[in-house]
């Protein structure tokens, strides 16, 4: 998804928050967004939105001036904790419905709703309860069912903590209804912090890393050495080298959108996104992209 200019004052306000996350010192906060912006005024202000976060590299520019490695670890692990107590309530909830793998579908989108770039607020089962019951914008889940369940290899390019959770409550619907395990399962994470977005710390804190013939690839979270971007070659490699990817969120589809063969679960949670899409803001997508 190309940048629009719209996606500029929001990662500036995205780079504010994670300052005052960071340090209660005004004039730290000023320096840090000080900063972030002359990263984002030393490029052109083209390719994906995301591209254009990891070029203001803000969790670098936190740690060098606060010491701070991941000013939102507490959050995320709030996040991860509040989805692990409903992962009972949920699993009822899918096993309630006719098609227990579209439900566990829509649960794993309604994750999608933890997300601090998009939203400031949001209730977490009003949100679940509402997609269970929404018809999506783009449904393509009848395809995306056969391929859970006739596929040897999936790739799962993670979003957020907390929605991660739901994430494995979808696998696992999965791999039961499949009567067998997946022969390989990729979860991609972020190679270090940015936002509320899971690495690989978070992915074993909610057991990811116990789903059956499973392993972890990171991609850059715009630091040096965190891994491939998302839009390389290298990561396009992963996607055909895989028989179904699930792409989660909307930072995926802004970098990932331009690839094809792979699936984009999410809430439209921006006017951008949603436009990009053709859908409304709050709309389910369960989008393959040719």
């Amino acid at each position: 998804m190309k940048l629009r200019l719209d996606c500029i004052p929001c990662i500036v306000r995205q780079a504010l928050k994670a300052a005052r996350l960071s340090t209660r010192d005004e004039l730290i906060q000023e320096k840090i967004l000080r900063e972030a912006m002359r990263n984002l005024l030393s490029v052109e202000w083209v390719g994906t939105p995301p591209r254009l976060v990891r070029v203001a590299n803000v969790s670098k520019v936190i740690l060098e001036l606060t010491g701070v490695r991941d000013p939102y670890k507490k959050i995320k692990k709030s996040s991860n904790d509040e989805a692990l107590t409903m992962v009972e309530e949920v699993k009822l909830l899918i096993n309630s419905f006719s098609d227990p793998l579209e439900a566990a579908v829509k649960a794993a989108i309604a994750g999608n709703i933890i997300d601090f770039a998009a939203v400031e607020t949001y209730n977490l089962r009003e949100t679940l309860l509402r997609v269970l019951k929404q018809e999506p914008a783009i449904n393509d889940y009848l395809r995306l069912r056969k391929d859970l369940l006739e596929s040897n290899t999936l790739l799962y390019f993670l979003d957020n903590s907390g929605e991660v959770v739901f994430d494995k409550l979808l696998i696992q619907k999965a791999v039961e209804l499949r009567g067998k395990p997946f022969k390989k399962v990729s979860f991609v994470v972020k190679g270090g912090p940015i936002i509320n977005d899971v690495t690989l710390e978070d992915a074993h804190y909610v057991g990811l890393n116990k789903i059956p013939n499973s392993s972890f690839l990171k991609v850059s979270n715009g630091e040096e050495g965190t891994g491939p971007e998302r839009t390389s070659p290298q990561v396009n490699s992963w996607i055909k080298n895989h028989d179904v990817t699930i792409s989660k969120g909307q930072g995926n589809y802004e970098d990932l959108s331009e690839f094809s063969g792979l699936y984009f679960l999410l809430i439209a949670k921006c006017p951008v996104v949603a436009q990009d899409l053709g859908v409304k803001v709050g709309d389910v997508i369960i989008y393959y992209k040719h």
